[in-house]
């Protein structure tokens, strides 16, 4: 019986988490931060520019109104976040993968309180009654308050966990796949 050498190329998993973990954290940053300053220029918009909120869309909603408003718009990101916090996580050790981990959690359940509303806007039944798609906290409270709330405790976890991650320490270091760490310092 002749034996059979089978070379077959890493997964992707692996090199994302390894050679091309570098990389795809970045774009993944990148992403993030962009929709971070959505937010920040909604703020700006509502509490310093005095809009009101139907006005007060971010930038991409002030030149793309249906942008803003659509659930499945705001679903597709949460969903893009949940992914890219599990695609990456594997390329985190020590004490960034538990930052990371942190930020993970936090978006589980931010990704499902835009599932909700998904649901209520697909399918016209709204929680606790409201006239719009709520989400549970949503009932305690404003939107865009929460939004922001959200995305902060999923933010900061994970620029710690970045962070962390390109300051490791030796042990640290000496597990990481990839080569997203800084010279060590002397």
């Amino acid at each position: 019986m002749a034996t059979e050498t089978i070379s077959a190329s890493p997964p992707k998993v692996s090199r994302l988490n390894g050679a091309q973990h570098k990389l795809w954290l970045n774009i993944f940053m990148f992403i993030v931060i962009a929709h971070w300053a959505e937010h920040i220029a909604q703020a700006i918009q509502l509490w310093v520019l005095g809009w009101p909120p139907k006005q007060a869309l971010g930038v991409i909603g002030v030149l793309y109104p249906p942008a803003f408003t659509s659930e499945w718009m705001h679903y597709g990101y949460a969903l893009l976040m949940l992914i890219g916090l599990i695609a990456l996580r594997k390329g985190f050790t020590g004490t960034s993968r538990t930052w990371w981990n942190i930020s993970l959690g936090i978006q589980v359940w931010h990704h499902f309180e835009h599932l909700l509303l998904l649901v209520q806007a697909q399918t016209g039944w709204h929680l606790a009654d409201r006239p719009v798609p709520t989400s549970i906290l949503q009932l305690f409270a404003p939107r865009v308050e929460l939004h922001l709330f959200y995305n902060a405790v999923v933010f900061v976890p994970m620029v710690i966990a970045v962070v962390r991650h390109m300051r490791p320490s030796p042990a640290e270091r000496s597990a990481m796949l990839c080569t997203c760490a800084l010279p060590a310092r002397a």
